[in-house]
């Protein structure tokens, strides 16, 4: 794996003076050594910022069972989920395809026997990620059909635009997840690059990632894979059920509609014991009401009808309760983003889920920039904030998310996973130990004289505080004299360094080969399609 540069702020170019050339390379190579080495997820040792009290949530609660009781859910062109719904006790008109539950149904079900928390396994053990609690997991951004850089501007996705993008998120020590669909190989034909999407997955990268939803027998596949990537460690030896090494999207068809697409996804990975992430995908004023506790109502509706259909297929299969909330544009019809209201739905949602007993996603980097600019920028930290502090498990759309999603961007990719390191450190909380303290170190100083030089500060420097791969904190004449580059040149060199310094994880010949034959047999049982 690449390891990244690390810019020098001021302090550091002070200390220097007072260490020998030898000794500051060698602490530098040892501070790149330990920040290239990933961290498998974050625990957050903050509170969470609780916006709605008690009688508030109940509100939106009750308020969510009434939709799912007066106007139900359509679950279309699926007879089975129909079928299994009437099973179940639900009041489902066929004829409509539309699903009513009784109060507090769906709640039961979800509550009955879906996990509060679970593990994903990686292909690598050491990136196993622990999904819900007070956990957090960073993934990469999910479904551009474009990407941009700054030397070709915008284009459709390639194949091996998805491959780069699979290697920046395995370089990155802050991103702890491979993500999906990182961004649309339109070079290849739509019915068969699913296959070439999970195999970039499983061989450039270790950490766990998502399996294809727009088909059937295409999340099959995906299956069919990760049993032969996973070998022995596929199946949990003391269940005899299949560990859990594939999170799927499944996304509502909001309004209060799920398609047959999805739906026949979330049975095949609920089948196998594979996690569903049930997201209704909502622009507020277009696809729910424009308030905020309307939204909010509808979603948690949304999203219970989901995960309890899930649980009706199999009981305990791990379900991820999603939310993706946008506002509009009343002018235009356009989705905004980093705009308040999506941040108070989410902060709503994460109590939502907890109270539920389930993991939650939500947020990342989202902006409606067409670049990586100042726009881009302030509307991503205003969604990703929001986004660790209410206490998301899982972060889809971290890094990339340009265009509101319709780009995905190498450039933004640099800069949002950056500040997805900030957040590592915001998640750790104060530091309570003697040496966050820092008693001796006040003590040894006294007044009027400065720290730059005491034994706490040389002991502690080179991890006191985040640095940035990428930022410019030198003097302007620095600065000016390195080229005057602004963020964006940056990071366009930092991405093309990770590239070069990529080396992919170890993987089985007998398994890569494997893996190879069955796809190249399930590419010649059918002719291309882009359909």
């Amino acid at each position: 794996m690449g390891s990244q540069p690390m810019s020098e702020d001021t302090t550091t170019v002070h200390l220097a003076h007072h260490r020998r050339a030898g000794g500051r390379e060698a602490k530098r190579a040892a501070r790149l050594a330990r920040r290239s080495a990933s961290v498998p997820y974050i625990t957050r040792k903050i509170p969470y910022y609780e916006l709605l009290d008690e009688e508030g949530l109940a509100l939106i609660e009750h308020n969510a069972d009434t939709i799912l009781q007066e106007i139900g859910i359509v679950f279309h062109d699926d007879k089975e989920a129909l079928q299994i719904w009437r099973a179940a006790g639900a009041d489902v008109d066929f004829e409509g395809e539309r699903v009513r539950f009784a109060r507090g149904m769906c709640r039961q079900l979800i509550q009955a026997s879906a996990p509060r928390e679970f593990v994903q396994r990686a292909r690598n053990p050491e990136h196993d990620v622990h999904i819900g609690g007070k956990c957090t997991v960073f993934a990469p951004a999910y479904g551009s059909p474009f990407v941009r850089s700054l030397d070709q501007g915008r284009r459709y996705g390639t194949i091996e635009d998805f491959r780069n993008f699979v290697r920046l998120a395995y370089a990155s020590p802050w991103l702890h997840h491979s993500g999906g669909t990182v961004c649309e190989p339109v070079d290849l034909p739509v019915n068969k690059r699913h296959l070439d999407m999970v195999y970039s997955h499983i061989r450039y990268s270790d950490k766990p990632f998502m399996g294809s939803v727009t088909a059937p027998e295409r999340a099959a596949d995906t299956v069919e894979l990760a049993k032969i990537a996973f070998a022995d460690r596929y199946l949990d030896p003391v269940s005899g059920k299949p560990n859990t090494v594939i999170l799927s999207l499944i996304n509502a068809n909001s309004p209060l509609t799920f398609d047959a697409t999805m739906l026949g996804a979330a049975k095949v990975y609920a089948r196998n014991n594979q996690a569903c992430l049930i997201t209704p995908f909502i622009l507020a004023g277009a696809m729910a009401p424009v308030t905020v506790a309307g939204v909010t109502a509808q979603t948690l509706a949304e999203a219970m009808a989901g995960m309890a259909f899930v649980q009706l297929v199999n009981p305990g299969t791990p379900v991820v309760l999603g939310s993706f909330a946008s506002s509009l544009s009343m002018q235009s019809g356009a989705p905004t983003f980093g705009t308040p209201e999506p941040a108070l739905v989410l902060y709503s949602m994460a109590a939502l889920a907890r109270r539920l007993g389930v993991p939650f996603r939500s947020g990342g980097g989202l902006c409606a920039s067409k670049i990586a600019d100042a726009q881009a920028a302030y509307e991503s930290a205003n969604t990703m904030l929001p986004t660790c502090l209410a206490g998301v498990n899982f972060v889809l759309h971290t890094a990339g998310w340009l265009e509101g999603g319709l780009s995905m961007g190498y450039e933004k990719f640099v800069m949002d996973a950056d500040q997805a390191g900030m957040m590592h450190t915001l998640l750790a909380g104060v530091d309570l130990s003697d040496n966050g303290q820092a008693l001796d170190a006040i003590r040894e100083v006294g007044p009027g004289k400065h720290f730059l030089g005491c034994a706490h500060t040389q002991a502690n420097f080179e991890s006191a505080f985040y640095r940035s791969p990428i930022a410019d904190n030198n003097s302007f004449e620095q600065w000016e004299s390195e080229g005057g580059k602004d963020l964006a040149q940056r990071a366009n060199a930092q991405w093309k360094k990770m590239l070069a310094e990529y080396e992919a994880p170890p993987i089985d010949p007998a398994v890569d080969e494997a893996l190879n034959d069955y796809i190249a047999r399930r590419k010649a049982a059918f002719a291309d399609s882009n359909v």
